[in-house]
């Protein structure tokens, strides 16, 4: 993810959830917080063009990689661009030799948890009232990765 990317990452973060991360935070984590790291998936357009269509930020914490974000364009959900993207953070934490990795997911949200469940993350916790929008649960997920 480059500056450029900042302002079609958060308009995905719009169409995607209630509470999206402010466009500030993508900017901070790409700039200056040493711990984050973001990627963007693309695809070419009939123009030749490419245009963003999905998000994936991740914090690297000692051995531990925590997903902070992982979004897909509306029009381009059921594509395989999360699995990709799921992927890259799998990759990225075998790279960095990490213990596991680690995500919260609304309880609601079935399609994201069997996404998460089929590449290995368990649940093994619960943020109660996490989501400040709807007092919603969060579902901890943890994938280890020795």
């Amino acid at each position: 993810m480059t500056e450029d990317d900042i302002d079609p990452v958060h308009q995905i973060d719009v169409q995607s959830f209630s509470l999206p991360w402010p466009r500030g935070a993508y900017a901070f984590d790409l700039l200056r917080n040493p711990a984050a790291h973001l990627w963007v998936a693309e695809q070419p357009g009939p123009d030749g063009e490419t245009s963003i269509v999905g998000v994936l930020a991740v914090w690297l914490i000692v051995d531990e990689l925590h997903i902070s974000n992982l979004a897909v364009h509306p029009d381009h959900r059921r594509q395989g661009v999360a699995r990709r993207l799921l992927l890259t953070a799998i990759g990225f934490g075998r790279d960095h030799e990490v213990a596991s990795i680690t995500l919260e997911v609304r309880e609601s949200n079935l399609p994201a948890r069997e996404l998460y469940k089929s590449f290995g993350f368990k649940t093994v916790g619960r943020r109660v009232g996490y989501y400040q929008d709807n007092r919603e649960d969060a579902l901890l997920m943890t994938r280890n990765m020795v």
